[in-house]
């Protein structure tokens, strides 16, 4: 049965939130809010928040700064994973991914299709791995903030939740890059 073992201890890791809009503000960044909120009740911190507009470049440039940073875990944008044409936060961010986890978006439809039905089919929300940096990209909403953080990312991103998440592989998603430097040496 799948839970928190109350054995282990928490780690906390370090979160960095993107906001991707071309009309909000950190002021009125409801789904920035969100995250940022539930980030610090699971006991992680929040390493960085920011707001860039629909500019696949802009959007790029800032995920790929915290990707560089070795203090950052985790970064979680939301917004920019519609279908209308500013929509382009896959788009930006996928041709980083080293790895792709088909697993969240899936399993992010699902939860959202639990939630509000056949509507959940206009998500393109995505997830992969890159420079040992989980990156997940979220609907701008607050309520696909709140689902995909309550149903699956304050999970996995828990070293107590088993039977397994993804905290206790993070020593182990650099490996290549190692390994290669190994071989060099």
């Amino acid at each position: 049965m799948p839970g928190l073992d109350q054995s282990r201890q928490f780690i906390p890791l370090q979160i960095a939130v993107l906001t991707v809009s071309d009309t909000r503000s950190l002021d009125d960044d409801k789904s920035g809010a969100t995250l940022a909120e539930r980030i610090g009740q699971a006991g992680h911190a929040v390493a960085a928040r920011a707001i860039v507009t629909d500019e696949a470049k802009k959007i790029r440039s800032a995920v790929k700064a915290w990707i560089a940073d070795p203090s950052v875990d985790v970064v979680i944008t939301t917004g920019g994973t519609g279908f209308t044409g500013r929509d382009v936060t896959p788009e930006a961010l996928e041709p980083l991914f080293e790895k792709r986890m088909e697993g969240f978006a899936t399993l992010f439809l699902m939860v959202s299709h639990a939630k509000i039905g056949t509507s959940a089919i206009q998500t393109r929300a995505t997830a992969g791995i890159a420079g040992a940096t989980y990156i997940f990209c979220l609907p701008g909403s607050p309520g696909a903030c709140r689902d995909a953080w309550d149903e699956i990312l304050v999970h996995q991103l828990d070293y107590r939740y088993r039977p397994c998440n993804f905290v206790e592989i993070m020593p182990r998603l650099d490996e290549h890059l190692r390994r290669a430097k190994a071989q060099s040496a």
